[in-house]
């Protein structure tokens, strides 16, 4: 990349600041990575700046900006307060995002983020306004068409002989795919600054995220900013989560490839796949505990013999996935991924025409028909030395090659003596192949914990890339992309599903924005142009809210982020759907089957109205008993065997954390409406002194000798809710 000067090293970000300015000038458009990659020191002064000098034009380009949990009430508080300094500890906020929640930006400034923490930002005006709706591989396009004159990113340091070596870490995902474009607008003349943080905790990442340190006009190098990244606790996983990871585990195919989503179903997969490998009969037995709700009994069976698998995996799986998630490290840890690709073209010909990665001589005679020589070029042997189809000490220099040594032998394929003593030059297996393909990870702290202590062989096969490659097929490298992808499953979470089909995944109906499209459209798209691909989007069955629960399975809804077009296999927690191919018909009756049964009905009744299905089409009688009850009962036993547990990956809580996060959860739900409020709290009042078994808990809330009559309610609200919640 031209360079403008080379790389200023700074030890605060003031200075930092300061040389931007005086490059740049009083307009700042910044882009940031999403999620762990922002700078925040050196953005938070910057955006100090702006907030006290009204001429300073500053605009953000963003997009998951994390902030720590904040207590919503007087006993949430007494939970959170101790948690939050623990698990997230030094973690710097980044201040403008605390200012988008409660609007106080002031007018100099403003955020565009294209992905929202999910939620987090429903009030916001500021972050409604300025919402940027855009595929994840499209912002590098509009990031740069937006004039952007800065990019800073946190960034992984080490010294290798003397020498600096720096990696965008988490996040090369938008990056990477600037670095390009901004190469070539600087040729044209376009100034734009790029300024690094380094960061002691952000885990080295190599290959396609490692970048030249002259790459970086400006670099902050300092101990003093190495806070603690951000590192979310695993979420808890209900009865519903483990269903649907369950019936989506089933239509994994072994040797194939995994996109996972965001979130507890994904954390649901992921365990299930785990049991699938290494406790398989348990597996089978969960998965035929559900019945008649939908695992392998008639369709279902079919489903799952056609496009996934109930062994365990034999070959292993490759994961292309948008975000890296802790889980997959178990997945590599327990040999299920192990399904390594290869950036060689040639190779993944072989490897898709039943090659392996072990051979022998025989493969001298195939390269030729898969697009190599006969007579090997420079560059031929180079990528095929690289992945270890020629032995290290072998050479290359004018159409020959040569072991260390030996006689100069002419590199023609097609020759068959040729072959015969090149065969003594060549390797056994194949080398520098990659597991996984991702554009940027988030996970507990000691998931960053074991990514920096992966040794250099296993790092080196989690493959860090722009998402420009990850989340989409275009590219001259096309055919590659399709190669690796094989047996593709992109398996991601929504909000709601249409019956007839569309996905509701980032917004609601009145156009507030929930969290934003991502790559979960780039991924459905994909998976219908990848052959032998299918797009798994799963949804619980229904939400509860305000004490009213209703379906998630809707007749029409005024927003959509996946088209009825692109309708493929849908799961909730009743079973799947398959709807690729099917009439507005076929897809109406599958999506029923597994409606929750309170809502069969009126849903039926809708579609009749809308002459869509037969007058007289009946609910199958297996169908009907999709009721929370019945799914609890059918893992029951196998929760009490230590399966489908909470926390199943761990969790910084503590024991009695659990239980009050429960409690709590619990509260929130029988106060929901001012009736519901009154009855709470005339239970707890007359739920007398608490248990002796909850003195821990009540003690971790600082309530086990409470203290007026306010602190009296609430000790009585907490132990009433640890009662009614004690089973778990």
């Amino acid at each position: 990349m031209p360079q403008l000067s080379m790389t200023e090293t700074f030890d605060d970000v003031g200075h930092c600041v300061d040389a931007l300015l005086r490059r740049v000038g009083a307009r700042v458009v910044l882009a940031l990575p999403l999620g762990i990659g922002k700078p925040n020191p050196l953005v938070n002064e910057l955006y100090r700046r702006a907030c006290r000098d009204p001429t300073l034009e500053l605009t953000v380009i963003t997009a998951l900006s994390l902030l720590k949990p904040v207590a919503r009430s007087r006993l949430e508080a007494r939970l959170l307060a101790p948690l939050v300094a623990r698990v997230f500890g030094s973690y710097v906020e980044p201040d403008f995002a605390r200012d988008v929640q409660h609007d106080r930006v002031p007018p100099n400034v403003r955020i565009l983020e294209f992905y929202l923490t999910p939620g987090a930002f429903l009030g916001s005006q500021h972050a409604q306004r300025h919402y940027l709706s855009a595929n994840y591989t499209h912002v590098a396009r509009e990031v740069l068409a937006r004039g952007v004159n800065v990019i800073a990113q946190l960034v992984a340091r080490r010294n290798v002989d003397g020498a600096l070596q720096l990696s965008l870490g988490s996040n090369p995902d938008v990056t990477a795919d600037l670095l390009p474009l901004v190469a070539a607008a600087r040729t044209g003349g376009r100034d734009i600054v790029l300024v690094g943080e380094t960061h002691a905790q952000m885990p080295f990442m190599t290959g396609h995220a490692q970048v030249d340190p002259q790459a970086f006009d400006f670099l902050v190098d300092s101990p003093r900013y190495d806070y603690d990244l951000f590192g979310p606790p695993n979420p808890p996983l209900a009865t519903v989560d483990h269903a649907i990871g369950l019936h989506a585990s089933s239509l994994v195919r072994d040797g194939g490839t995994l996109q996972v989503g965001i979130g507890e179903l994904g954390d649901a997969l992921i365990y299930s796949l785990l049991l699938r490998h290494q406790q398989n009969a348990t597996w089978r037995g969960a998965l035929g505990a559900l019945g008649a709700l939908g695992a392998l009994g008639g369709a279902d069976a079919a489903l799952v013999q056609a496009e996934g698998g109930t062994a365990p995996f034999a070959t292993g799986l490759f994961a292309a996935t948008e975000m890296f998630v802790d889980q997959l490290l178990d997945l590599f840890r327990a040999g299920v991924l192990r399904r390594r690709v290869y950036d060689s073209l040639p190779l993944e010909r072989l490897l898709a025409g039943g090659g392996g990665e072990r051979f022998d001589a025989g493969i001298l005679a195939a390269l030729p028909a898969v697009g190599v020589g006969p007579r090997l070029s420079a560059a031929e042997f180079a990528d095929l030395w690289r992945h270890g189809v020629f032995r290290d000490d072998v050479e290359y220099a004018a159409g020959r090659i040569r072991a260390r040594g030996g006689a100069w032998i002419e590199a023609d394929l097609g020759d068959a003596g040729c072959r015969a003593r090149l065969a003594e030059c060549l390797g056994r297996e194949l080398k520098n192949g990659q597991v996984l393909h991702a554009g940027f990870f988030l996970g507990p702290r000691a998931f960053y914990a074991a990514l920096r202590e992966l040794p250099e062989g296993e790092r080196a096969q989690f493959g860090m890339r722009g998402v420009a490659f990850v989340n989409q097929l275009y590219g001259a490298d096309q055919e590659l992309r399709v190669l690796q992808r094989r047996a593709a499953r992109c398996i991601n979470s929504t909000m709601m599903v249409t019956l007839l089909g569309a996905a509701v995944s980032d917004q609601l109906e009145d156009g507030r924005v929930v969290s934003g499209v991502g790559g979960q459209y780039n991924f459905v798209a994909m998976a219908h142009a990848l052959p032998g691909a299918r797009s798994i989007l799963c949804l619980r069955a229904t939400r509860t809210r305000a004490g009213r629960t209703t379906s998630n399975i809707l007749w029409s809804y005024g927003h959509e982020t996946i088209p009825r077009h692109l309708r493929d296999l849908v799961i909730t927690e009743y079973g799947i759907a398959d709807l690729r191919g099917r009439t507005d018909e076929e897809v109406i009756a599958a999506l029923i089957n597994i409606a929750d049964s309170r809502f069969q009905e009126q849903l039926l009744a809708q579609a009749r109205a809308a002459r869509k299905i037969a007058p007289g089409y009946r609910i199958p009688d297996e169908r009907r008993h999709n009721l929370p009850q019945r799914l609890s009962g059918a893992l029951a036993a196998h929760r009490t065997q230590g399966y489908f547990s909470e926390y199943p990956f761990g969790t910084d809580l503590t024991a009695e954390e659990i239980a009050l996060a429960r409690a709590l959860k619990y509260l929130e739900a029988h106060t929901a409406t001012p009736l519901a409020r009154l009855r709470t709290l005339a239970a707890a009042v007359a739920h007398g002194r608490p248990a002796v078994a909850h003195a821990a808990a009540l003690r971790r809330m600082g309530l086990e000798r409470a203290r007026g009559a306010g602190e009296l309610l609430q000790q009585r609200l907490v132990a009433l809710a640890l009662a009614a919640t004690a089973s778990g």
